[in-house]
Parts: structure tokens; sequence; C-alpha cells
């Protein structure tokens, strides 16, 4: 007897759902948390623009409207360049504003303009320059990855007490490759530099405390501000490493401010806050100050910060208000928060907070897959959706009451995919499991049956329909007494052969097996029309010639009737569907045709015909040779049935055999 063949077990293709449930889930965090890090290599600029933009809402949606009174914008807007002239204007109307800012009674005039050749009208400008009660100007540094820059004009008012090329408190102050300094002229007057620090996406969120020229420290012009009015005579100070959990990685003290520290961040930066309104800013045209039509309350006993806000003059940078503000914006926001000593920063220990939090996620995450299928359904779905905003939410919480910038894509990234994959896991490991209950419950009911069965809610109502079809009964003769003969195991072996080998055969030949009783089966093919009737036929033939060859054996056992296979098919309508009640169901066919069916099956053995076709199913079959075998009224039934036989020679059984067959048999009842 050769064994049939049997398709393989369904190995998952994820090779996570091989896993235990807690292993899978773990391994699934560890896959997200190295997803991120690559992600975060391999999209870096991208996804420091997004963390940027959308960590700055803590500022912008709540900002602080409060009117700057402390200092004052001078700006030379259009209506100034359309009444004085293009810009840059001449040395002698620059003189005169100078003049006018002073005359209305300002502490300290900070000029956002560089002034790097001499012109004619300097000597103008310059003596309005000394008879002033203080003026900065602006020198432009050019930082190292800005290129190779030619040098302009003259750099001037270094800085001391630290020392460029080497650590600072673990700080590298950058270094200049050039400069647009002032000219000559100007050597004497204060200065410092108003060098941006570009992000990739344009924007100007930090600016270096202090920058390298050939081993000499300038400082920044809103820091120059504080060193201008101290009594100093040289402008110093240092910077300390920050060792506080959730201070700054360093800090920069100034000579004669010692409650001042201003947090840098590694690379040497002051991060600009955006706390303040833009319109908490008062602006005023330089037009109206040269002219006298500004308000005295506007510059006495201020400070005034000078820029250029007329659109065309190149200075004009995106901020979290709006995609184009002006330069002179980021100095008043510098010069703010120095004023405040409340400038943004973020903590040394940002990575340890950050990771700690992405923890806390991933425990979230976890906690929701392991709580059961509906939590899971449920949960992660809204995880996926909450866990980010609430990295962003604290973010914004810290950066509103403290001005701490911690950070918050890592974290979000992290829990949107560690609860998106965590429920992808989920539907994989029940989109599996219901697959193997469904395959399961395949193996007993037929296709479309156990379908019905797995996607409906039980009932206790007759499920059932009326349908036409052919039906095949087929039953191992004489097996009673086969079994009576051989062991339990023998018996298992030869009888899933059966199955297995005739519900190939039947399938093959587009029917299903409807049900195994015993050591018989029932196979059905919708339809009561020819085709079924054919389909049903040249099955009951190639199962004869197939089990004849490999399961029945040509030579009979000692002192038994040898085994045969008789078959018999007819046609006609029955009910198929399940009854019962709701917690015990049995599907099953009822009708006339079924009992018909088995009877004719029962008598070929008393007709000795391997093959039967009842009469309904025979008037489908006129182009096939079938030989009538005359009318019987058969058991339990009250009308006579006129049987058929397709003419072919019965199939020939041996006399007894002087050995038995061999028959293998294996563990579980497989050949």
């Amino acid at each position: 007897m050769t064994e049939p063949s049997e398709k393989p077990e369904a190995v998952p293709d994820n090779p996570l759902l091989r896993l235990s449930p807690v292993l899978s889930k773990l391994a699934t965090l560890v896959a997200v948390a190295m997803l991120c890090l690559l992600l975060q290599f391999a999209f870096q600029p991208t996804l420091k623009s997004l963390e940027e933009r959308f960590g700055a809402l803590g500022w912008t949606l709540a900002p602080d409207t409060t009117p700057e009174e402390r200092f004052t914008l001078v700006v030379i807007d259009e209506r100034s360049i359309a009444e004085v002239g293009p810009w840059p204007w001449q040395r002698e109307d620059m003189a005169k504003l100078v003049t006018a800012i002073d005359a209305a009674g300002v502490q300290l005039q900070l000029h956002d303009i560089t002034y790097p050749e001499s012109r004619p009208g300097d000597e103008s400008f310059l003596s309005a320059l000394a008879t002033t009660s203080g003026v900065i100007i602006s020198q432009t540094p050019a930082l190292q990855d800005m290129g190779s820059t030619p040098s302009v004009g003259l750099l001037t008012h270094p800085f001391t007490g630290v020392e460029c090329g080497t650590s600072n408190g673990g700080i590298d102050i950058p270094v200049a490759t050039g400069f647009v300094g002032s000219a000559a002229a100007f050597a004497d007057v204060a200065k410092g530099h108003t060098v941006p620090i570009i992000d990739s996406d344009g924007a100007v969120r930090r600016t270096p405390a202090l920058v390298c020229y050939e081993g000499i420290a300038y400082p920044a012009l809103a820091i120059a501000a504080f060193l201008q009015l101290s009594s100093a005579e040289q402008w110093s100070g240092a910077i300390t490493a920050g060792n506080a959990l959730f201070g700054p990685p360093a800090s920069l003290s100034l000579q004669g401010y010692p409650g001042l520290n201003i947090p840098l961040d590694r690379n040497g930066g002051i991060r600009v806050s955006f706390d303040q309104s833009p319109d908490s800013f008062q602006a005023v045209s330089a037009i109206d100050v040269i002219d006298g039509n500004v308000e005295s309350s506007l510059l006495e006993s201020t400070w005034v910060l000078v820029g250029v806000t007329a659109f065309g003059t190149g200075d004009i940078v995106p901020t979290p208000y709006s995609g184009a503000s002006f330069g002179v914006e980021i100095q008043a926001r510098l010069l703010a928060s120095l004023l405040d000593a409340d400038i943004p920063f973020t903590p040394s220990s940002a990575p340890v907070l950050l990771f700690f939090v992405a923890g806390l996620f991933a425990a979230v995450s976890y906690g929701l897959a392991r709580a059961g299928d509906r939590i899971a359904a449920y949960g992660l779905p809204v995880a996926a959706i909450c866990l980010p905003l609430a990295a962003l939410g604290m973010h914004s919480w810290l950066l509103a009451i403290s001005n701490i910038w911690l950070g918050w894509l890592v974290p979000a990234l992290f829990g949107l995919l560690a609860a998106s994959a965590l429920l992808l896991l989920e539907l994989a490991r029940t989109r599996l499991e219901r697959s193997r209950v469904f395959g399961n419950l395949n193996s007993y009911l037929p296709t479309d049956v156990a379908r019905d069965i797995a996607f409906s809610l039980p009932t206790s109502r007759v499920n059932a329909q009326r349908r036409d079809v052919t039906l095949l009964n087929a039953d191992l003769r004489n097996f009673s007494a086969f079994g009576e003969a051989r062991p339990p195991e023998e018996i298992a072996a030869v009888l899933h052969y059966f199955f297995t080998r005739a519900t190939e055969i039947i399938e093959r030949c587009g029917g299903r097996v409807q049900e195994f009783q015993g050591d018989s089966l029932l196979a059905l093919w919708e339809g009561a029309g020819h085709s079924p009737a054919l389909h049903a036929l040249n099955s009951a033939r190639n199962m004869q010639r197939a089990l004849n060859d490999t399961l029945l054996p040509a030579q009979a056992l000692n002192g038994l009737e040898p085994l045969a296979l008789g078959i018999g098919i007819e046609q006609g309508p029955v009910l198929i569907g399940s009854i019962g009640p709701a917690h015990r169901r049995s599907h099953t066919l009822l009708g006339d045709t079924v009992g018909i069916t088995l009877r004719i099956q029962e008598m070929t053995a008393e007709l000795a015909q391997p093959i039967l076709v009842g009469a309904c199913a025979a008037r489908q079959l006129s182009g096939e040779k079938l030989e009538s075998q005359g009318s019987y009224l058969l058991s339990r039934l009250r009308i006579p049935q006129t049987l058929f036989a397709p003419s072919e020679p019965p199939v020939s059984i041996a006399p007894r055999p002087e050995t038995q067959p061999k028959l293998a048999v294996v563990s579980g009842g497989r050949l």
C-alpha cells in the first residue's frame, strides 16, 4: 500500500510568529528601536527640521504678548528708504539717525549693520558715534561651514578668558575662516558679531556666543551690549562645564555680571527663544526718528536696536511665526533672553531622559499588546496616535514653563512605530490563529460550511437550503470483518489511506466530500445535470482503479471475505445545512436522494457490481454505456428504483492468499 502525498504544515512567513508571545513582542520592540536609530541616521536633516518646527509649538501656541519696553527697534523700512534714499545710506544720513536716537535719551545703540568700507562722510558719522552715550556696531565672521570667505575690514574688540583651539568646559568654540569687519576708521567703536547658525531648512535657531578667528574670540552683538556697559576695561569671561542633571552642557559667564550665566550647547551656541510674539517688540521707522515724530517714551532711557527691514535688502530668515522675518528680530530675541536671564537650552541629560521616555512608551505598548485581543485591537491604534502627541506635549510643556528644549521626535517616533508594529504583530498572530482554526474546521467540514461557521454567530435555528445535487456514496465492503481480525492501528491506517485517496480523486473531479462515516464517505457535486453526473461517474471509476491498485489486496486474508469498494451514484434535491441547538450544531444532508444513494451503494454487494447508478443520474449519462440491472425495491424505501451499471468488467478478486499483504503502520495512524 503506497502512502498518499500530503501537504506539509504551513510555516508562518514572519519569524517573529515562531517565537513565544513574550519573546516576539520584545523582539519587535528591539527591532523598532534599531529602526528608529537607522531613520535618525539616514534622515537626520529632515527629522531635525521636523522636530524643530513642531517643537516650537510650546512657544507659538501661547506666546508672550507683553510689550517689550526695555529696548526699541529702529528699523530702516521701505518708507525710510523712499524718503532718504536707497540702501546703503550715505554716512551723513546715518549720522543724522545716530544723533536723533541719542537726542531722544537712549542709553545704548546696537547696530545690526556692518560698515566694512570707508566712504565719504565718515568724519561726520564717526563724530556722531563718538558723542553718543554708547554704540555697538556689527561685524560678521564667516564660519567654517560657510566656505572660504575673503576678509574685509577689521575685526576688533576681542573676548578674553577663553582659549581658541582647545576645549573650554567640553565646548569647542566655532572657528571662522574669514570675516566682514568694519573699516579701519571705526576701529575704536565697540563691536559684536551677528553670525547666524543656519539650519538645513534655512531657519536661524542658534547663534554662536563666541567665534574664534586666528586664535582670538569675539562675542555676539547681544553679549557685547552687556560687556560695553560693564566697568571692566577688557571684555572677559569664562566657559564652565555643566554638572547638573537638568543643566546645560556648559555656560558662559561675563566679568562684571556674576549672576548672569549664559547656557551654551555642545557647539558653543545660544538657542534663540521664540517665546515672545513678534508684535511684542516695539518698532519705529528710522525716518520718524530723524524727523522727531516719535513718542519720547519709546526711546527715552531704553536700548535701541537698529536694523534694516526693507524688502530686497536680503536680511530675511524664516521663524516659527513667519516664513519671512527680518534678521534684526533674531537679535532682539537674543537681547530679550539675556535681559531676562532666561535662555532656552537642551539639558546635558537629554539623551537619558529621552531614552527613559521611549522606555516608558515601550512599556505602555507592551502592556496593551498583552492585555488581550480586544484591548490590543483598540488600545494600540490609540497609542500610536497618543504617544507621539504625549512626547510633543511633554516637550512643549517643559519649553513653556522652564525654557528647557528637551526634544520630542525620538520618543514620538519610537512610540508610533512600537505601537504600530505590535498592532501588526497581534493582527498577524490573530490571522495565523484564525487561519489555523479555519484550517482545522475545514478538515472536518466542507470549505463553504467551515467558512460559514467561522464567520457567523451561533444560532439555534434551522439553517439549511434546498439544492439539486449529485451524490456519491463509497463504502469498503467486508471492512467490519477485516477490523475484527486486525489491530486498531492497522484499521486506522487503512481508513486513513482510503479517505485520503478518495478525497483527492473526488476533489480533482470537482466534487467535495460531505462527510466520513465509519468505513464509507458521502461526496457531493452541485447541480443535477450531465456534467456533475459525469464527474461523479469518473470519480467512481478512478477510485475503483486507484484503490484496487494500492489499497485493496489482490488476495484475500486468511478466513476473511475479500475487501472491495462499492459505489452508488444518484441525483436529486436535498436540504443541506446545519441543525441543532446553538451550542451543539450538526451539519447534514436531508432528503430522499440521500437515502436512495446509500441504498444503491448497498445493492452493489448483492448485484456484484462495483458501481451502481440511480435512474435520475443515469438519464443524464446518455453518452455513457450503462447496463440496466433491473428495478428493485430498496431497503426501507417504498418506491422501486431502476439501477444501472457501467459496462466495465468487474474487478476480479483472487482466491484466498497464502501470505498476508504488507501493511506499514506508523505512529498516529499515518502510513
